[in-house]
């Protein structure tokens, strides 16, 4: 049944190259979790459970840990998000790599972005306050007591709102000085059309956009560490 929470859970982590490891390194992960939480490990019934039983203990234990895992993704993907407008806008997009946690085309901006949360989720502790969650989840919800509510969906879903309104709020600014470097450029396209500005926009584009994220860049940490608070906070909500 623990082994089944951490499983959950670690299916989706948002780890560096997680996803890309060999399922040996994986499972040896959860099975090391699972012992590590062995001074809370629930108490079964004395009675022989069937084998349904079992089964239904399974898949609830399970989805609890898809829940904690996919709150903590929802945090990730919200700065992801942010870096694949600004990555969009200011050209970046032509210039793809491999995003190491999913495969998928990413920009540069992006990749970049994706390993510093990573580091600063693990530097800030968060990874600490994750297994504090699984330990006080099987406190509050022994083994196969825990079933989805309506409660407990709600929390996902406003997490996941959460990420699209932390994306936003993070490309906006850049976004928005692209827009008038565009406005600028059209405006002496018109005045000048002899000029080859289009061989201009994604350079001053580019810059730019590296200028601004390099002046953000001291801000990252508090922004990071706020929304982090307030995903372990709805995690601890989910828990009751």
């Amino acid at each position: 049944m623990v082994l089944a929470r951490v499983g959950g859970l670690v299916a989706f982590f948002p780890l560096p190259a997680f996803r890309s490891t060999p399922a040996p390194v994986r499972a040896g992960l959860a099975l090391t979790l699972t012992l590590a939480l062995f001074p809370v490990w629930p108490d079964l019934p004395n009675a022989l459970p069937t084998v349904t039983q079992i089964l239904i203990w399974t898949f609830s234990e399970a989805g609890l840990g898809l829940a904690v895992g996919l709150a903590v993704a929802f945090l990730l993907e919200g700065f992801q998000l942010a870096m694949q407008i600004v990555g969009l806008q200011a050209g970046y997009g032509y210039a793809l790599t491999i995003d190491p946690t999913s495969q998928a085309d990413s920009s540069v901006l992006q990749v970049m972005l994706m390993l510093t949360t990573g580091w600063l989720f693990f530097i800030m502790g968060f990874d600490r306050e994750i297994i504090r969650i699984l330990a006080a989840s099987f406190v509050r919800f022994p083994a196969g007591s825990w079933a989805p509510s309506a409660a407990s969906l709600d929390g996902i879903v406003r997490l996941g709102g959460n990420m699209l309104v932390t994306g936003v709020r993070l490309a906006l600014p850049v976004a928005a000085i692209l827009l008038l470097i565009d406005l600028a450029l059209a405006l002496l396209g018109r005045m000048q059309q002899q000029l080859q500005l289009l061989s201009l926009a994604f350079p001053a584009k580019m810059l730019t956009a590296l200028i601004i994220l390099a002046a953000l860049a001291p801000m990252l940490p508090r922004i990071f560490s706020t929304a982090a608070e307030r995903t372990m906070a709805s995690i601890w909500r989910l828990l009751g």
